[in-house]
């Protein structure tokens, strides 16, 4: 088995002091309290910005109801992403059981999670971070099951929906705590200021899912953080982060969210050309610009005929 995280007690001391260091203590919101001047210069710096207690107890009860109805009813279970980086981080026997549970846009199917992604208090602070205009781009379900719930390799969402700039924040809502043993988030200090990286899209047996060299960006190298049920972890598109492996008996219960300035042009990638919904401010009209078509997402099943 590959190790859970921090190779000794010395690592975990060192990594928790690093940890207190960088990640600056934010109050919970409280209806009126967003970022301050602190927070917003500390994720200009670092590329991620811990928050505690977005949403309140009962908000994240119901969606972990409504994410655990999600997992049996839509979710697709799957080894997970491609790449010889599996070999680096899961032995043989791991990496045959290592599972990933996922399923994107989630708010197409629960109403709780349309709340989550339009959260006044959430997208206010994505704001003071990309500018007042804010639209989601997405959102993904990353499940990690027990004992061997798939880890993740270093990288770069940018791989995955390239943007022309970095006014794009992904949010990890958290409805589980998280550590080293579960497999937390853990960032590449400040990677975010380097732009965009080249990552590795195929191998000997073809195409993979992008990922960083494993013999430069290493998960020990990255600063873990931690999160409670109901936090937030938010980070640049171009922060190169991980996580280990799962190990413990239960899921590990993480949905991303993806918000940009409406003018961040997509290149490439997840949902390239499909609007999103407006959460903050307005979308600018480019000259000639015509109406989004009316023929946006459809139901693939045959309706019946009244």
């Amino acid at each position: 088995m590959v190790s859970g995280g921090l190779s000794s007690p010395a690592d975990q001391i060192l990594s928790t002091i690093t940890m207190v260091l960088c990640c600056p203590y934010l109050p919970a919101f409280d209806g009126a309290a967003l970022l301050t001047k602190n927070h917003i210069e500390f994720f200009n710096e670092h590329g991620y910005l811990h928050m505690p207690e977005v949403f309140s107890p009962d908000e994240t009860l119901e969606l972990e109801t409504e994410l655990d109805w999600l997992i049996g009813s839509w979710a697709g279970r799957s080894p997970g992403w491609s790449g010889d980086w599996r070999q680096v981080y899961m032995d043989p026997e791991t990496e045959k059981k290592s599972k990933l549970v996922a399923m994107h846009d989630l708010y197409f199917y629960s109403d709780a999670w349309m709340r989550a992604v339009t959260h006044p208090h959430l997208t206010a602070a994505i704001s003071q971070l990309i500018g007042p205009n804010v639209e989601v781009h997405h959102s993904t379900m990353h499940v990690k099951p027990p004992e061997t719930g798939h880890p993740f390799p270093m990288h770069q969402d940018w791989a995955f929906y390239q943007h022309e700039d970095s006014r794009y924040i992904d949010v990890l809502v958290h409805l589980d705590d998280t550590d080293a043993n579960n497999g937390e988030i853990r960032f590449l200090d400040g990677s975010h200021k380097e732009g965009a990286r080249a990552h590795i899209t195929s191998n000997a047996s073809g195409p993979c899912t992008p990922f960083l060299p494993t013999d430069q960006y290493r998960l020990a190298d990255a600063i873990p953080v931690p999160a409670k049920a109901g936090d937030v972890v938010c980070f640049s598109i171009h922060t190169v982060h991980g996580s280990y492996i799962n190990q413990t008996p239960r899921n590990r219960r993480i949905v991303r969210i993806g918000y940009r300035d409406p003018d961040n042009r997509q290149t490439a990638g997840q949902s390239v050309g499909r609007p999103g919904i407006m959460v903050k401010g307005r979308r600018r009209r480019e000259p000639e610009q015509p109406l989004f078509s009316i023929n946006g997402p459809h139901i693939s099943r045959k309706m019946k005929s009244g």
